[in-house]
């Protein structure tokens, strides 16, 4: 499989070298295993002759050439954390010569995959238009707002389509990296994830914050506190609505332009991350857990718990040992 990683100006050095870092394993396991060539050719292409990660490293780069036929390219993340930094970035001419590159790649056949805030680059290209996307979670609203003609869906850690697949934040840069060494070898997957301590995770809702998803939009941040102070009693959207000096229906609107999903949704968001702070610290048993965040029974919350994070509460309790 031939790979070309896009190295431009600032990368977040992590999502680069964790990419290197997992095909490197996979070609050594596998040459170990078969004496053959290497499975992975993994090229770093830049479009400026000295490119420099956002640590100020030199990242050694070759020319994009008529001769690089690339089965798959990879569009790490820029280290651009908020949309104030984000926007001009993806402005900057080699972030547009990038982006040129991208379509002529997809025009020759290849896959384009990217993680974390790289999604946005290829998102920029329209190839991700009317198609399921991720994108790192706390820039959803944002990624949403730019690109309404995505189908993002920021919970999903990978989101395979014909274009090629995108991953979640940070750190799904391995996700990325494991999911396409699977493609070639799940062995050989299984392998490198274990020398990494690394599994492929579907999901990125555990991690997300739903608060930090509020801060995109003042009304959104309203409902947050709102639903905070209102947990135990339950949820109600005209008297949500009503709190907030808004409509029921301008209420549901803000919510999926901002967040995807229904006011519902985030309300037991914030009953999931409530919950999940007092299994962790409060020493409640399960059924005065439910009945803090507004649940009648402890099955309900248990269901909920497993449903959203595809974890049981002995496990998230566990995770304190």
């Amino acid at each position: 499989m031939r790979i070309s990683i896009v190295a431009l100006e600032s990368l977040f050095d992590t999502g680069l070298t964790v990419l290197l870092d997992a095909f490197t394993l996979a070609n050594k396991f596998s040459a170990q295993a078969t004496g053959g060539a290497p499975r992975f050719d993994v090229s770093l292409v830049g479009v400026r002759k000295k490119v420099r990660s956002a640590q100020g490293f030199g990242i050694p780069v070759r020319p994009v050439a008529a001769d690089l036929k690339p089965d798959w390219v990879i569009v790490p993340a820029l280290s651009t954390g908020t949309p104030e930094l984000l926007v001009p970035a993806l402005e900057r001419p080699d972030v547009r010569k990038a982006r040129a590159q991208l379509l002529q790649w997809h025009d020759e056949g290849a896959l384009i995959a990217a993680s974390c805030i790289g999604t946005f680059l290829l998102a920029e290209t329209g190839l991700l238009d009317h198609r399921e996307a991720t994108t790192t979670w706390w820039l959803g609203p944002f990624f949403r707002q730019r690109y309404p003609h995505v189908l993002l869906d920021e919970s999903r850690m990978l989101v395979p389509t014909d274009v090629g697949v995108t991953a979640g934040a940070a750190l799904g840069h391995l996700d990325l990296a494991l999911w396409l060494i699977r493609k070639a070898s799940p062995e050989l997957s299984n392998l490198v994830s274990r020398y990494l301590l690394a599994d492929l995770r579907s999901s990125q809702a555990p991690y997300m914050i739903p608060n930090h998803l509020a801060q995109a939009d003042p009304l959104i941040l309203r409902f947050e506190r709102w639903s905070r102070e209102h947990l135990k009693s339950g949820f109600s959207l005209q008297e949500a609505a009503s709190a907030l000096a808004t409509s029921t229906r301008s209420l549901q609107r803000r919510c999926q332009d901002v967040l995807g999903k229904s006011p519902l949704a985030y309300f037991q968001d914030l009953r999931v991350e409530r919950a999940q702070a007092l299994l962790h610290g409060s020493g409640l048993d399960l059924e005065a857990i439910a009945a803090e965040v507004g649940y009648v029974d402890g099955a309900t919350l248990r269901t909920l718990l497993r449903q959203r994070l595809g974890r049981g509460v002995r496990d998230l309790r566990a995770d304190l040992r």
